[in-house]
């Protein structure tokens, strides 16, 4: 009896190996498709959709943790919600790739008309404050109001600087943000000094 229940042990025991054995094959494989999947992912996810990748990371890493603890089982039956995650992260690169290429041909298009309006203000401006600092002040400037806007002045100058710099190097939705924020302070600027900015 003794030997018999020593025999069956050993049969199960057999089948267990056998049957952990079978799993691995498809266990590596499922890894390894997942690391190339993800590896293909990774460069456009990174750029697009970081906090994303880093989920779909963690996922694969507990994956590898249960391969290499033996849980084939466990890897081939985690392996399609990991791919789904990597398919999904795919597409999520995918649509803010295109999202950021229709922004940027936008501001691309928006960049012609603002850059000529912008630098007309920031001429304007200039002049203003020049021809203020030689004569005697209209009704409604103070010397604070012509002092700031000789300090603005500089500081719009060198933001401009930067707008133009980053449209020379192709980066035209950072160029139409800082172009818009030189707008919005030309404006305050002319305003304090008895200018009507145009629209």
């Amino acid at each position: 009896m003794k030997k018999q229940s020593i025999w069956l042990l050993a049969a199960l025991t057999a089948v267990l190996i056998i049957g952990c054995n079978t799993q691995k094959g498809p266990a590596e494989q499922a890894l390894a498709n997942a690391q190339a999947g993800l590896d293909a992912a990774r460069d456009s996810a990174m750029k697009y959709v970081p906090e994303q990748l880093g989920g779909v990371d963690a996922q694969l890493s507990d994956i590898k943790g249960k391969f290499q603890q033996g849980d084939y089982a466990g890897v081939v039956k985690d392996a399609p919600a990991l791919m789904t995650a990597i398919s999904n992260l795919k597409d999520a690169a995918a649509a803010k790739k295109t999202e950021a290429e229709a922004a940027l041909a936008k501001a691309k298009d928006d960049w012609g008309p603002a850059s000529a309006g912008v630098q007309k203000m920031v001429d304007e401006l200039d002049k203003r404050v020049q021809t203020l600092s030689k004569g005697k002040l209209p009704k409604g400037v103070t010397k604070d109001a012509l002092a700031a806007a000789k300090s603005g002045l500089d500081s719009l100058k060198s933001s401009w600087a930067e707008a133009s710099n980053a449209s020379a190097s192709g980066d035209y939705t950072t160029a139409m943000a800082k172009a818009q924020a030189v707008k919005d302070k030309a404006t305050e600027l002319m305003k304090s000094l008895g200018m009507k900015p145009a629209a």
